[in-house]
């Protein structure tokens, strides 16, 4: 089977993300990566309405990737908004700008579709088809819950909180102070307990009951928050896929990196190799979501995926 080059730009609440790759079925090649930060959704959350110089600069980046990916003969270009664009009382604002700026349409995409292309980008990676699976995309407005086993999913759910949200919710001084940590805490175990516990947790019990001898539901995360936290423990200065999609990260170990994340101002967080400068404020309520999931779930290990909605956009074509 020959392999087709296509390109998707993803405009997410905190980021706009170009992924060119060459697609044959579910293989799934690579070409080039890369991301901006405009912070569509800074702002939003006490009027959902998307301000205006947060859509200038989103267009203006998306027509820049669509120039990337024509450069690179992309054969499609595909534009999906997720998170903060559904959720806008102005989207079309947004989708006009962008369609002017870049020549192409935008899909705006349901937490559902979300979810579905998040579970069938990871799954691409052998390791994680073989076992029951957990997986968490935290995004900037919105955290997807996707629970399945190789090609069988049979729950996913989108919930009303992500990096931005929380980044927003729970202002903080610099350096933040413990009572400011205790209090984005608090609300994570608080949501977690009444809004994703009742949903999920009898899902992974029928989890269990489907698969008595691989019953050991195991705990990926893709998105920004778990590969800066595999590159932070590697030390990598660089993007790395396959030293990132090795990373295991126990739970003290993602407390560790909560703790030091926390302390320190934000000039000195910036300076942290692995770390971009740019994720260095909304890194710390990414880690706090990864910490309060694996304390109210009871999962002693994260995995790490580089794979996701971006992977299944381009398997699906335009």
């Amino acid at each position: 089977m020959s392999h087709a080059r296509r390109a998707v730009i993803d405009v997410g609440t905190n980021s706009i993300k170009l992924f060119v790759a060459d697609v044959a079925g579910h293989d799934v090649k690579p070409v080039w990566e890369d991301s901006k930060q405009t912070r569509l959704g800074q702002g939003f959350y006490e009027t959902h309405v998307l301000q205006s110089e947060a859509i200038g600069k989103t267009a203006r980046a998306v027509a820049a990737f669509a120039e990337t990916a024509r450069e690179l003969k992309a054969k499609t270009i595909r534009v999906i908004a997720t998170s903060a664009a559904r959720d806008a009382k102005n989207a079309r604002e947004l989708t006009s700008a962008i369609e002017r700026a870049s020549g192409l349409k935008v899909e705006i995409i349901s937490g559902e579709q979300e979810a579905d292309w998040a579970f069938r980008g990871v799954t691409t990676d052998p390791e994680l088809a073989k076992h029951p699976l957990l997986l968490l995309d935290v995004g900037g407005g919105s955290t997807e819950f996707i629970l399945g086993h190789g090609e069988r999913k049979h729950f996913a759910h989108s919930f009303p909180f992500g990096t931005v949200r929380l980044l927003e919710q729970f202002p903080h001084r610099d350096p933040p102070l413990p009572d400011e940590l205790a209090a984005c805490r608090k609300w994570l175990r608080e949501f977690l307990q009444t809004e994703v516990r009742p949903k999920l947790e009898p899902e992974l019990r029928r989890e269990a009951k489907l698969d008595p001898v691989n019953r050991q539901v195991q705990l990926a995360g893709t998105g920004g928050t778990t590969t800066i936290l595999a590159r932070m423990e590697a030390g990598l200065e660089n993007y790395d896929r396959g030293r990132i999609e090795a990373t295991r990260l126990s739970l003290d170990q993602v407390r560790a990196h909560l703790k030091r994340l926390w302390r320190l101002p934000l000039e000195e967080r910036k300076q942290i190799v692995g770390l971009p400068k740019k994720r260095a404020d909304v890194i710390l309520p990414g880690v706090a979501i990864y910490e309060a999931v694996m304390e109210e779930f009871g999962f002693d290990e994260l995995r790490v995926s580089t794979r996701g909605l971006r992977f299944a956009a381009v398997m699906d074509g335009a």
